[in-house]
């Protein structure tokens, strides 16, 4: 079975997000990932991940107003000085919590904004976060987004992710895979991860329709939890889904 990890931010939301880390120990996962850790203390949340004995494999970048539907900033004009910041601060962090990833949400192209002025602002700020990142011995992974639940996001299939990737020139940039989000865009889930399977640091997964948890919908997640263990996939794959229930009645696939 691959290593598989929560997302404590959509899992186990029943507790207060410090007492996440347990439930997620207890239910028999070794890995959590966080979307967003900024609104709690990195200490408390280091000690509660170190008393759970998991670890955390990944956290985002800050991705601008969220509740104001903002979905990452790195492809707008003009708030590269906001990007950076966050890059500090998602490195304080992932130092603290000891991730040894974390992800970049490209962002919604502005209407005002052209496809070139988005993608060479994205792809400056890609490079430096991975330089950022790579003297903290931490990798950048990038994500794609489907355009069906977030219109206009400006990385929205594997192509495009790996475009960005390739022309950001830089070796410390992983795809983070969402199995959800690409089976919405483009199916063909196991062969699409064979074949980019060097380039693939972290793999994310909800069933579709819905985003729910695995049997909810289309997606024959034994089938594609074989086949990463038949590819030799080495890296985390999180549990990133809206539990239908409790979270601890969803967790059938897990046991």
């Amino acid at each position: 079975m691959p290593k598989f990890a929560a997302n404590l931010s959509m899992l186990f939301v029943d507790v207060p997000m410090e007492e996440r880390f347990s439930a997620a120990a207890q239910a028999g996962f070794t890995g959590v990932e966080i979307q967003f850790p900024y609104a709690w203390d990195k200490a408390l949340l280091s000690a509660r991940k170190q008393s759970a004995g998991v670890s955390v494999v990944l956290h985002n970048l800050p991705a601008g107003d969220w509740d104001a539907g903002e979905r990452g900033i790195a492809c707008i004009p003009g708030r590269e000085k906001e990007f950076r910041e966050g890059v500090a601060l998602a490195i304080a962090y992932a130092k603290a919590l000891g991730s040894p990833r974390l992800n970049c949400l490209a962002g919604i192209k502005p209407a005002a904004v052209s496809d070139e002025q988005a993608w060479f602002t994205l792809i400056e700020n890609l490079r430096y976060a991975a330089h950022k990142l790579d003297e903290q011995g931490i990798v950048l992974t990038l994500e794609a987004i489907n355009s069906l639940d977030v219109p206009g996001f400006l990385i929205s299939s594997t192509d495009s992710a790996l475009r960005a990737i390739q022309l950001s020139g830089v070796k410390n940039i992983e795809y983070q895979y969402d199995i959800y989000h690409m089976q919405v865009m483009e199916g063909d889930l196991v062969r699409t991860i064979k074949h980019h399977l060097d380039t693939i640091g972290h793999i994310q997964f909800a069933d579709n329709p819905g985003r729910h948890q695995p049997g909810t919908g289309e997606i024959n997640f034994a089938y594609v939890f074989s086949q990463l263990d038949e590819m030799g996939y080495q890296g985390w794959v999180s549990a990133e889904y809206i539990p239908l229930g409790n979270t601890r009645e969803t967790l059938e696939w897990l046991h």
